[in-house]
């Protein structure tokens, strides 16, 4: 197989720079970077009906992933998770084509395997063997299990609070852990200045290019597990904002391909109440968001006060006709409980919120009973038992 990798450009100035050299963001405007692929050639390379032989994992569709040497993908079997019809659920909400996307059946537990499995195995390739990074939680355990697996350091700083199943995962597979006073946002401030001081390579959320790729398979699969047809709604529970502009990505390199047509869900970002800074700036029409103060939630992966990707993010919810909203923590919990009694499904808290959402969402009209709805649960609900009472 052959990866069409052609260069990196930036998504808001368009300076392009090497695939073949490590950089993290733009120089000229310090906004993120995205690996651009010959697509017309990756559509030749690559039929769709091809991928029915190809291994059920994310790296199916090596010809628009980073990696060019087959021989520096680090695997543990990430990505082509099952989606799974939500029949009860749907009944509860009145809904009558409910989709749940399940990303805990991830190794790791969790959507960040995809992230870290495309970032570490592109860190090898360009020869790093030294990163570091900030994390809320899943992303440290995903981190350091691509890491060991690859032979390469894994430094990772985390909020003192992170769960605890979340730093003993990290540590086991030998992450060198670091816990720090304060939210992800000052986990990150620290994991640079160990950066600048130890040459380490920070893979932090879109501060790096290749995180987003290993991200942006979700979307591939959602194609094609759903006959090559796109749900009417996706909802998101939204941090770093990795997932949804990941997935903006795989519809238009798919149109490209000529995959899909030009059909797009509405894309709807699900934050908490008390930490919603894209939902702010959806609402008053900015273009960038201001990061939140005191950020507070049970849920560890939307505590996230400033995304770099915020203008990115924005852009994809407006131009697919979404929306932005939170939701409490009182609803979290709630819809916890209700997903896994009524479907089986012991969904993280972040997932939960997309669940709640929806409820919303269909209260107020924005979304119709018959459209056909998909909930991104990104991770095991195993990994938050404190917040479960047994």
């Amino acid at each position: 197989m052959k990866s069409y990798l052609t260069e990196l450009e930036c998504t808001y100035c368009h300076e392009t720079y090497s695939a073949d050299e490590p950089h993290r963001t733009c120089d000229e405007c310090g906004k993120v970077l995205y690996p651009r692929y010959d697509l017309e050639a990756a559509g030749q390379a690559l039929d769709r009906a091809a991928l029915r032989d190809r291994p059920a994992n994310m790296w199916r569709y090596f010809e628009v992933m980073p990696v060019r040497d087959e021989a520096n993908v680090i695997t543990l079997g990430e990505g082509y998770t099952p989606i799974f019809q939500a029949q009860r659920l749907g009944a509860e909400f009145g809904c009558t084509d409910l989709l749940i996307k399940d990303e805990g059946l991830n190794p790791t537990g969790s959507f960040k395997a995809r992230g870290l499995s495309a970032a570490v195995s592109k860190a090898k390739e360009l020869g790093l063997t030294r990163l570091t990074m900030p994390s809320a939680g899943n992303a440290a355990g995903a981190m350091s299990a691509y890491a060991a697996k690859g032979g390469l350091e894994a430094y990772l700083f985390m909020p003192q609070d992170v769960p605890d199943s979340n730093r003993k995962e990290a540590a086991i597979t030998g992450g060198k852990v670091t816990l720090v006073d304060g939210l992800i946002s000052d986990a990150g401030r620290v994991s640079r200045e160990k950066a600048a001081e130890e040459g380490l390579f920070d893979v932090s959320t879109l501060q790096e290019p290749y995180r987003l790729e290993g991200k942006k398979t979700m979307g591939y699969e959602i194609a094609e597990h759903l006959n090559w047809t796109l749900p009417d709604v996706i909802l998101y529970p939204t941090g770093g904002g990795t997932g949804i502009v990941g997935m903006w990505k795989a519809f238009e390199e798919m149109e490209h391909m000529g995959w899909i047509g030009s059909e797009r869900p509405r894309m709807y970002c699900v934050q908490a109440e008390g930490c919603a800074p894209l939902v702010r700036a959806f609402r008053e029409g900015q273009e960038f968001a201001e990061p939140w103060q005191n950020a507070h939630t049970l849920a560890p992966g939307i505590r996230v006060p400033a995304a770099i990707g915020d203008y990115m993010i924005l852009r994809s919810l407006r131009e697919s006709g979404g929306g932005a909203l939170t939701v409490s923590d009182d609803e979290i919990l709630h819809y916890m409980g209700l997903v896994a009694s009524l479907e089986g499904m012991f969904i993280c808290p972040e997932g939960a919120a997309t669940a709640a959402a929806l409820n919303k969402l269909l209260a107020d009209g924005s979304v119709l009973p018959d459209e056909r709805v998909l909930l991104m649960n990104t991770g095991n609900g195993l990994k938050n038992l404190e917040l479960v009472e047994g």
